[in-house]
């Protein structure tokens, strides 16, 4: 179930894409608007980003096998990880093209245009809460990254529509200056967007560099393994992102008398315990300690 809706978000995303610079850029062409022209070739970015997070999604959900035996969760924030550049590349390209647009003269605006970027704004935020909610329900960073990217859109959509509006005012009342807010609209969006691919890359990097999840998780961790009457003692907790799962390693010492079956009994408790409580922990790593209390 929660592969057939985060897969059925990713087409949906897919495809919008791919219909959205077909009209960005066939009404941009037609109108000469080159704002959307612009926004038309960075939906055709968003097309190569979300393909990717498809594919990194695809790779993530295949089970564990002999050479990764840890699952293949970290496809997709590698997926997430190219998505950010992506957007960086994008953000970069819009601002450059903004910079350059302030020293050409004005041109003429088209209804048509405005019309279109309009609706490519409209779209792109339904299709960014949708995705986002979907993302976060199922901690799928594919989703996540490409949520973003459509929020991106957006930013570059009300870009294009304050940009070309603007311009039909100043057409409409002969007022040449608010053609202008076309270009420094899209300069504000750049540096947006760019923030944004900064913020996704960074999250990502920082889990496949297998940073530790916060210090909030790691209590409630401890606090579920303190709760085993048997635990006299936590030796070591870490916690680590796995893509859209957590892995958990703990070092605890137990009375050295308890018997090997005991001590695997205490094990499976732990386990079922922290995954009951936190659906997002695929695996915990438990290696028991033998503790004695007369050498504490």
């Amino acid at each position: 179930m929660k592969k057939t809706a985060s897969m059925l978000a990713i087409w949906i995303s897919l495809a919008s894409n791919i219909v959205l610079t077909a009209i960005k850029i066939a009404v941009g062409l037609l109108s000469g608007s080159q704002v959307l022209i612009a926004d038309g070739i960075h939906n055709a970015g968003d097309v190569i980003a979300t393909a990717t997070a498809y594919s990194a999604m695809r790779v993530s959900s295949k089970p564990a096998d002999s050479d990764h035996p840890y699952g293949h969760g970290k496809a997709e924030v590698l997926g997430a990880f190219i998505v950010a550049i992506i957007l960086g590349a994008a953000a970069i390209y819009m601002g450059y093209h903004s910079i350059h647009a302030l020293f050409e003269p004005p041109g003429h605006a088209a209804l048509i245009a405005f019309v279109a970027a309009v609706i490519s704004l409209i779209w792109k935020q339904i299709l960014y809460v949708y995705t986002m909610r979907i993302g976060r329900k199922l901690n799928s960073k594919g989703l996540i990254a490409t949520a973003f990217d459509h929020l991106a859109d957006v930013y570059a959509s009300i870009a294009a529509s304050v940009g070309i509006g603007l311009a039909l005012i100043g057409d409409h009342y002969n007022f040449g200056i608010l053609a202008y807010g076309d270009p420094i609209a899209g300069i504000i969006v750049s540096f947006l967007v760019l923030k944004l691919a900064y913020e996704m890359g960074r999250e990502s990097f920082d889990v496949l560099m297998e940073r530790s999840v916060n210090e909030v998780q790691i209590e409630q961790y401890a606090a579920l393994i303190r709760s085993v009457p048997e635990i006299k003692r936590i030796d070591r907790l870490r916690a680590r992102e796995h893509g859209h799962y957590i892995l958990v390693d703990a070092r605890l010492g137990v009375p050295g008398t308890l018997t090997i079956q005991e001590g695997h009994d205490i094990i499976r408790r732990i386990k079922h315990k922290i995954q009951s409580a936190h659906n997002d922990v695929d695996e915990v790593l438990v290696h028991l300690n033998p503790w004695y209390k007369e050498s504490n």
